[in-house]
């Protein structure tokens, strides 16, 4: 199992106002772990220093590093 983080980014991208550690088996199952948290705030995640995702609260997209 690898270690990711889910960053909730506050308003205007500016920075994180929480983050969720998460233990999945790849990135797939990261990004479908992740998606689950997006709400009013955008959700990046990341796996150590290397970006994974972003998620777009606005557009419901998602947008793979």
């Amino acid at each position: 199992m690898t270690t990711y983080r889910a960053y909730i980014v506050g308003p205007h991208s500016h920075r994180s106002i929480g983050v969720v550690n998460m233990e999945c088996s790849d990135d797939d199952a990261a990004v479908t772990s992740a998606s689950r948290l997006v709400d009013r705030h955008d959700i990046e995640l990341w796996q150590m220093d290397r970006p994974v995702a972003r998620f777009d609260a606005g557009s419901k997209q998602v947008f793979r590093k």
